[in-house]
């Protein structure tokens, strides 16, 4: 499909997707709320920097309020909290025969086929670090899994076509029959990291303390136990099982699973998830219910208990509110329940 690439949110994900596809020579325009972060885009640049490739590249920005006309391609980048409102906004940009992929996490692509169509629907599992240090500028902390697929599960002309694209940043990419594997085995990884957050320690370090395992256990099990239910077939990344997570599953399964973990995170200059930034620097909700708390309603859907997961989305909201701090207390007020 010709025409431009309209990324809708230059954060972390499509602030890089963006910089990395105006290089290669793609017709790209990002669009941001932050008015400060588009200036910086459109005129002096978007520095992408960190251990993977540092850079700078200008790229054609606007502010939501700035777009006109319609696009063949749309890139969601927003976080998953933002989704309705920016589907609102880019909706009436969706060409008819166009589509949304979802560079998100969670499972927004059911918002976004609601809103446009199951056949306006692409899905994408991206793993990659990030993060949004400022107007005009991305950490690129490590590089990390990319996977683009049809929520129907066909591959199509687009479906390869959107793979090739998402190959310029990611060379290993996977074109998939099955994102919604992948989307929620990367649940089940999310989940813990929401728990990581809990605290002010790096996600290295909750992984690599035997005190937490029931916690990362009973996180991954839930949300494994809920997509057992609805029929997924999860898929892992790099050594990541979520099947050492599934019903029946032993402990040293999933222990194992959780070291390298440990040493997985251990290992990029990201050392705290975007989660953590959101409370600890930003200051502003995270992407709790979106992404966890929908867990917990199709779990309760299907007759599936998920007390953990419910329990994590308060403590998050507690700390969201001021009433806890990021400690190992509000972390134990998890594992008790666990």
């Amino acid at each position: 499909m010709a025409g431009p690439i309209l990324i809708w949110g230059a954060g972390a994900i499509g602030g890089t997707l963006g910089a990395y596809w105006a290089r290669a020579g793609h017709d790209v325009l990002l669009v941001d709320r932050e008015a400060a972060h588009v200036e910086a885009c459109r005129t002096t640049g978007l520095a992408i920097e960190g251990p993977v490739e540092s850079f700078v590249q200008v790229v054609p920005a606007a502010t939501p309020d700035e777009v006109a006309g319609v696009y063949g391609r749309i890139v969601l980048a927003v976080k998953a909290h933002g989704t309705d409102a920016a589907l609102d906004a880019l909706a009436p940009h969706l060409a008819p025969d166009g589509y949304v992929l979802s560079a998100q996490n969670g499972l927004n692509e059911i918002a976004i086929a609601d809103r446009v169509g199951a056949a306006r629907t692409m899905g994408c599992f991206v793993n990659f670090g990030a993060d949004w240090l400022g107007p005009g500028r991305i950490l690129y902390g490590n590089r990390g899994a990319v996977v683009v697929g049809e929520i129907d599960g066909a591959i199509r002309e687009r479906t390869r076509a959107a793979f090739e694209l998402l190959r310029i940043l990611e060379p290993d990419a996977i074109l998939t029959d099955n994102v919604w594997g992948y989307l929620w085995g990367k649940l089940a990884y999310g989940a813990m990291l929401f728990g990581t957050a809990l605290t002010p320690e790096s996600m290295a370090a909750n992984f690599a303390d035997p005190a937490r395992l029931p916690a990362w256990r009973a996180l991954g099990r839930e949300v494994m136990a809920v997509a057992a239910r609805r029929g997924v077939v999860p898929v892992g990344f790099g050594a990541f099982r979520p099947e050492a997570f599934a019903p029946g599953a032993s402990d040293a399964e999933a222990d194992a699973v959780i070291a390298w973990l440990a040493d997985y995170t251990s290992r990029t200059a990201k050392t705290h998830s975007g989660i953590h930034r959101d409370l600890a620097v930003r200051r502003r909700p995270t992407e709790v219910d979106a992404q966890i708390g929908i867990v917990g309603a199709l779990g309760r859907e299907a007759g599936i208990a998920t007390p953990a997961l419910d329990r994590l989305v308060a403590l998050i909201h507690d700390i969201e509110a001021g009433r806890r701090p990021q400690s190992a207390d509000t972390l134990a007020a998890l594992i008790d329940r666990c």
